[in-house]
């Protein structure tokens, strides 16, 4: 009788814990997918800063990835935004889908 009871209660021990490290690992991924867009709010931030003259070019970022869209003047223009996002901390890959105007 104290062995089943003795098992029981390690089976409830055992289902406690895993549960409690389900719910921790849960918590750990929502907390880190949190931290992810904050990163990426905060990226947005600095490249849209840093091509403020620009107006015409639209930014989204995406887990360090930055894209660049829109019409710009001149593909020097287009190089140097490209060069300009590339340069915030914490931007791991520029892809560019600016167009010339014009062209």
């Amino acid at each position: 009788m104290k062995d089943s009871k003795l098992i029981a209660g390690l089976f409830a021990a055992a289902a406690f814990t895993i549960a409690s490290l389900s719910a921790h690992a849960q918590q750990d991924a929502a907390m880190a997918g949190a931290a992810v867009a904050t990163t990426d709010a905060t990226l947005l931030a600095k490249v849209k800063s840093a091509l403020a003259e620009q107006k015409q070019i639209t930014v989204s970022a995406n887990q360090g990835v930055v894209v660049l869209s829109g019409s710009v003047p001149s593909s020097d223009a287009g190089a140097k935004a490209i060069q300009a996002a590339s340069a915030v901390a914490g931007v791991k890959e520029v892809k560019s889908e600016l167009t010339v105007a014009g062209k």
